[in-house]
């Protein structure tokens, strides 16, 4: 089993910032990539950014220049700066870890449950 617990949401008004933290635990042998997704009610959960073990990081153009994902040097801790937040950035936010639980297994994904961000007006 692997867990993965996300933290760092809560309420904050326009303009403002938050940081997301993630951590990744269990039964890890490697892990490829971590990512950020985020659902707002009714809306389809989306990407919003990506950093891989190479820290190679991929943004959601909806947040480019204004949210900055990171990670730790073991790779089961990552981050998403969160600045000039928008009431639009209100949603439910996820960490994805892509990892290899044991050596020559498949890489598989696993979800936390999510951290809640509002923004207001």
């Amino acid at each position: 089993q692997v867990q993965v617990v996300e933290s760092g949401g809560g309420l904050v008004q326009a303009g403002g910032s938050l940081r997301l933290s993630c951590a990744a635990s269990g039964n890890i042998f490697k892990i490829s990539a971590m990512s950020w997704y985020r659902q707002a009610p009714g809306a389809q959960r989306d990407v919003v950014a990506t950093i891989t073990s190479s820290d190679t990081t991929n943004y959601a153009n909806s947040v480019k220049g204004r949210f900055t994902i990171s990670r730790d040097s073991a790779e089961n801790t990552m981050y998403l700066q969160m600045n000039s937040l928008k009431p639009e950035d209100t949603a439910v936010y996820y960490c994805l870890v892509r990892a290899m639980q044991v050596p020559s297994d498949a890489y598989r994904n696993w979800w936390g449950r999510g951290t809640q961000v509002t923004v207001s007006s």
